[in-house]
């Protein structure tokens, strides 16, 4: 079973202002025809983290029960029983992905979504800079180094950052290791 898993903040009273939220983890079978895996009867409410504030970096606490229970249906299985062959069989559970937004990414991921690392993805590859007057990480003139090396806008110093040519290349793409 391929599996995906939801979360973020909600608030029980409508207003961001209220003092107490709850973060309900959901997770979504992906098995399914894609008609079917969206709708509520095939998502499963797993944990519910309430929270007087955001569970921030003490969120994998709270999943730990859940995490463990994923990693023993994946190594060992569980005996199901189908009821259309009428018949058991040992079920193995995969979680495929994470469903959020950026915060809850960072909190789920235990990766700082915040200044120059911000980007899982390039992580201290990027080309993020502080701006002078806010002091705030910009990744604004970053992009321009994921197109083709005989790309127009990568010689383009007027539209751009003024006076420069783009000559960096992509960073490699990362093995999972």
């Amino acid at each position: 079973m391929c599996l995906g898993l939801c979360t973020d903040r909600f608030n029980l009273f409508g207003s961001f202002a209220a003092p107490y939220s709850y973060w309900p983890v959901i997770l979504t079978v992906y098995n399914l025809p894609p008609g079917m895996c969206m709708r509520p009867e095939f998502m499963f409410l797993s944990t519910v983290i309430p929270s007087p504030s955001s569970p921030g970096r003490n969120l994998d606490v709270c999943l730990r029960p859940l995490i463990d229970e994923l990693t023993q249906l994946w190594s060992s299985g569980a005996l199901t029983y189908d009821i259309s062959r009428k018949q058991s069989f040992l079920m193995r559970a995969a979680l495929m992905w994470t469903i959020n937004d950026f915060p809850a990414y960072g909190m789920l991921s235990g990766w700082s979504t915040h200044g120059k690392l911000a980007c899982s993805y390039l992580m201290e590859n990027n080309k993020a800079f502080t701006l002078a007057n806010g002091g705030k990480a910009s990744f604004f003139y970053c992009h321009r180094r994921f197109l083709p090396l005989n790309h127009k806008y990568r010689k383009n110093k007027k539209d751009f950052f003024i006076g420069r040519i783009e000559k960096d290349v992509a960073s490699p793409c990362l093995s999972g290791e």
